[in-house]
């Protein structure tokens, strides 16, 4: 038996729910691993689902994209707008990400609108709309060589960045281990009688 209109337009329905509960969400570094993002949009609410959006044609250390599923619109809504306020860094990964919300195109899964027809074929070059298809083709393939060119541009500064903070971290390890040595073999307590101090205060 096959489904009714009224079942398409529930379907179509539930689908529109979702969409609205529902964050795109971009500038991912590809280490960060759903569970990561869970952990940090579990801080908003209740995340529902994470789908990460394919990447096909970047190389794999381009930044990724996901669509991210919140309880409830509210949820989501707080997310875009502290995400538009804040910087938000997920995993300690000097990337911040972006967040908007989802449109129906975004998701792999969409059901077809109730009455709506998709239609299909190719386009011969006697065809009117030939030469608009073409120039639609130039266009697409310019913008994808720009954007891995300012991609490149953004890793190379992300890693100059992350190479910084990992200087920075060793660093303050050097002194703590510095501190720790001061401690262990009893110069603190030394000075700390010297200068006639509490230890506490060292």
């Amino acid at each position: 038996m096959g489904t009714t209109i009224e079942d398409e337009n529930a379907q179509y329905a539930a689908f529109l729910e979702k969409v609205k509960r529902t964050i795109y969400v971009d500038n991912l570094s590809p280490q960060v691993t759903e569970a990561v993002m869970r952990a940090a949009f579990n801080q908003f609410g209740n995340v529902v689902g994470i789908q990460f959006i394919p990447n096909y044609l970047e190389p794999k250390n381009m930044p990724q994209a996901a669509l991210v599923e919140m309880e409830n619109p509210k949820q989501a809504q707080e997310i875009i707008t502290e995400m538009g306020h804040y910087p938000f860094m997920i995993s300690g990964m000097p990337r911040p990400v972006r967040a908007r919300a989802a449109r129906l195109e975004m998701f792999d899964e969409r059901p077809r609108k109730p009455g709506r027809r998709t239609i299909c074929r190719w386009v011969d070059s006697k065809d009117p709309e030939f030469d608009v298809a073409k120039k639609i083709e130039h266009l697409v393939r310019k913008h994808a060589a720009e954007t891995t060119i300012v991609l490149e541009q953004q890793l190379a500064e992300e890693e100059k960045l992350a190479n910084q903070q990992n200087e920075m971290l060793k660093a303050h390890y050097r002194k703590y281990e510095l501190l720790d040595s001061v401690l262990d073999d009893g110069t603190a307590q030394r000075l700390a009688r010297h200068y006639n101090m509490p230890i506490s205060d060292v």
